[in-house]
């Protein structure tokens, strides 16, 4: 997976995100994304990136962002 096809894959999570969290702001669920994306920045195999920031964000949301409501 090159990089574009990576940043396009992570779009769609915040896609998918944002319909599983309606209650939050998009711009939030993309944030939180985003500091979940370089947990994995020295994966040397990218192909399964998308998949882990995403379990990495849902986590986020449901412990950090759902809780704090």
């Amino acid at each position: 997976m090159d990089r574009s096809e990576e940043d396009r894959a992570i779009n769609e999570v915040v896609e998918r995100l944002a319909q599983q969290f309606p209650q939050l702001p998009e711009e939030e669920i993309a944030g939180v994304v985003s500091e979940s994306r370089p947990e994995f920045a020295a994966a040397p195999i990218r192909d399964f990136i998308p998949l882990f920031v995403e379990r990495s964000a849902k986590h986020r949301i449901r412990t950090e962002r759902l809780t704090s409501a």
